[in-house]
């Protein structure tokens, strides 16, 4: 939709520049239902972090219908829980998913309704819908062998194990023997796969699937793995299996608890507060809606930070929340130990809690951006991980399945668009659409976004343009065009709408940069090169300049505005007039492209350690980098800005840059250097302690 800027938005962006307020702010009656649609999912949303949206699941609530109870066997434990199923068939007949025109579901259908019905045998009710339910059954159990569909944890094991049971409670299954013999042989071959792996993570998955398992199961390692809350795994159903063996009453006050809060039936898996706090962050973060919900966010973290502080287990006790915790906390500047991930879940628990199933690979997956941000030398954990994740996904990738090709071309999706703010709303819909998490909110809210920052991006792009052609930059025939370039790297880095000045001024100094750079390489004499230099010497804002040649007055004086510009708009972030230190980047710059310059006539050649204590900074970051962050974030004192901290982070960013530049050089001019590649491998590869 065309989502204007309104007076509304305008206030929440208090520090958009003046111009942007004389953008037309006229409203119809449909841009004000537009706008009040954009608050009210604004505002669901944040109701959202306080209350997790959870899916009713009718196979976990199949399965705590079944179980007996302790006092009197031949009757269900949880009578509202048979009630739930007798009331919620979908008219197909089965129980569960709603919309089966997804294919990729059709398994969990299968497994739900199955399990309905084996809960309604058990009990000797509702003939009618278990007809019903047996039709449905019979009409798609070709998925139930189909490899290339998507197959729920432990399917393989459970569907069949159901089968079974179906057939020993005399279901008439409508099934001919040899699809039946089919399924059984697939649980065969399943479970000795299962059982090949290392015993933990065997037993892990062996327990998390313990409905499936029956008689033979061994409840003694089963319950090793309950929960502080009576749970296993916050699993309903195999929480549901085991007090169905052992009558554990702490399974069942977990399971009186969650059918109290959510009527007689049960989710897939409960509670989900800390997982879903986190998926909320990460959601938010990667559909580049972050920034209307900074408090929501921040509050999030900081309850995450506290239980990761406790060690509690509502993170620790599932390695995706663990990692997922870890990477958004260390990624807000929490300082969390790496040291903690590795005690609390080895390598096998990560790659193989699942058996294989897509689980591990979202596990791996996580493991593997988790260990990203690996910031210390000593954090050997997440180098031996990023290695080891990364093997193991691109071994999946390379894997001939539905489920390879869905993750290869996520993970290419993602990589292209972690740069990007919503630049691919279809990309929102990967992101978001295997999610049960109010998807139709978060995408709808996503796109409105995109728009309104679309809208502002374009107004900045046009008034540079404008601004080009009044500094005669367009004129100067030695210097490349890069407007473009250089605003949408500030766009696609820092969309939000109040960090416009951080963006004018990104794109405004690297097209200068541009153009002083051409002027040095090729553009200037050597009086003009010293003119140049002198006029930045001399600083005088206020007085007319005397100039050599056009070239230069054009430069210089473009220079000089956007420099006084600059000042000006800081003034009213930092509460302080940053001229000097403005005039300083630049007079730095324009010496180190000289030194340069002068090197190319003489046809001298630097040592190693000249030519990096000058190239960092003719990298010319100095201008388009340290002026924005006067605009993104905290006040930065005179004291901060002087800090030899501040300096250092420069200077490895310009030198990581000045050394990928060249040796980019390097290989497009055809030559090969084993020492530049040690030095850029080293400067890009090791940590900082």
């Amino acid at each position: 939709m065309s989502f204007s800027i309104s007076p509304h938005q305008l206030s929440c962006c208090p520090r958009l520049p003046p111009e942007y307020c004389r953008i037309s702010c006229s409203i119809n009656r449909t841009a004000n239902a537009d706008i009040q649609r954009f608050e009210d999912a604004k505002e669901r949303i944040r109701n959202m972090f306080q209350k997790a949206e959870l899916s009713i699941s009718a196979y976990d609530t199949a399965w705590v219908a079944m179980a007996p109870s302790p006092a009197a066997p031949n009757t269900t434990c949880f009578p509202g829980s048979i009630d739930w199923i007798l009331e919620n068939q979908l008219c197909d007949g089965s129980w569960g998913v709603l919309d089966h025109r997804d294919t990729s579901l059709i398994k969990d259908s299968l497994s739900s309704t199955l399990a309905c019905v084996l809960a309604l045998k058990r009990w000797s009710v509702g003939e009618e819908q278990m007809t019903k339910g047996l039709d449905f059954i019979v009409s798609h159990f070709a998925s139930a062998m189909d490899e290339e569909q998507h197959s729920p944890i432990g399917f393989d094991v459970i569907f069949p194990s159901m089968i079974e049971k179906a057939l020993n409670m005399e279901v008439n299954l409508h099934l001919a023997p040899s699809d039946i013999d089919a399924v059984l042989r697939k649980k065969d071959l399943e479970l000795k796969r299962i059982r090949g792996k290392d015993s933990k993570a065997r037993n892990l998955f062996l327990a998390y699937i313990s409905e499936a398992m029956g008689g033979p199961q061994d409840w003694k390692m089963v319950m090793d793995y309950q929960r502080k809350n009576g749970s296993l795994f916050n699993s309903p159903s195999t929480t549901a299996a085991a007090f169905s063996a052992l009558q554990d009453p702490n399974c069942y006050s977990y399971l009186s608890s969650v059918l109290q809060k959510f009527a007689n039936a049960v989710p897939t898996a409960y509670p989900l507060d800390a997982y879903f706090r986190l998926h909320m962050v990460d959601t938010l973060q990667k559909s580049g809606i972050n920034g209307h919900f900074k408090e929501e966010i921040a509050s999030a973290l900081n309850e995450t930070f506290r239980l990761w502080e406790q060690g509690n287990e509502e993170i620790f006790s599932d390695v995706i929340t663990t990692r997922m915790a870890f990477r958004l906390l260390r990624d807000d500047g929490y300082d969390v130990s790496s040291e903690l991930l590795a005690e609390v879940h080895d390598e096998d628990c990560c790659f193989h809690q699942f058996g294989g199933h897509s689980e591990d690979i979202r596990s791996a997956l996580e493991l593997y951006r988790a260990s990203q941000l690996r910031i210390y030398a000593h954090e050997s954990y997440l180098e031996k991980q990023a290695t080891n994740s990364r093997h193991f996904l691109e071994g999946k990738i390379s894997e001939h399945s539905t489920l390879a090709d869905r993750l290869r071309k996520n993970l290419i999706q993602e990589a292209r668009c972690s740069y990007m703010h919503a630049f691919s709303i279809e990309h929102q819909r990967r992101l978001l659409g295997s999610s049960p998490f109010c998807f139709t909110v978060l995408l709808q809210l996503a796109k409105d976004d995109f728009s309104y920052c679309q809208s502002i991006h374009f107004q900045e792009f046009k008034q540079l343009q404008r601004w080009l052609a009044e500094c005669k930059l367009d004129q100067l025939a030695f210097s490349r065009q890069k407007l473009s370039y250089c605003y949408f790297s500030a766009a696609a880095s820092f969309s939000s709408p109040e960090l416009a000045d951080a963006r004018v001024s990104w794109a405004k100094n690297g097209v200068l940069t541009t153009v002083v750079d051409d002027f040095f390489d090729v553009g200037s004499s050597e009086e003009e090169q010293l003119n140049l230099i002198q006029l930045f010497e001399k600083w005088d804002a206020d007085k007319r300049i005397q100039t050599c040649s056009e070239n230069v007055h054009i430069i210089f004086s473009a220079v000089r505005d956007s420099i006084c510009e600059i000042a000006e708009k800081a003034c009213t972030w930092q509460d302080r007039n940053i001229t000097n230190h403005l005039v300083e980047i630049w007079l730095s710059l324009v010496k180190s492209m000289w030194k340069e310059a002068e090197i190319a006539r003489n046809k001298s050649v630097p040592t190693e350690e000249e030519y990096m204590d000058n190239g960092y900074i003719s990298f010319a970051l100095g201008p388009i980098v340290l002026p924005a962050l006067y605009f993104i974030g905290p006040k930065l004192s005179e004291e901060v800005i002087r800090s030899d901290e501040y300096h250092n982070l420069f200077k490895l960013m310009s030198t990581s840059g000045r050394l990928l530049n060249d040796y980019q050089g390097f290989q497009d001019d055809g030559f090969t250097s084993d020492d530049m590649k040690d030095v850029v491998k080293a400067v890009l590869h090791d940590p900082i302690d």
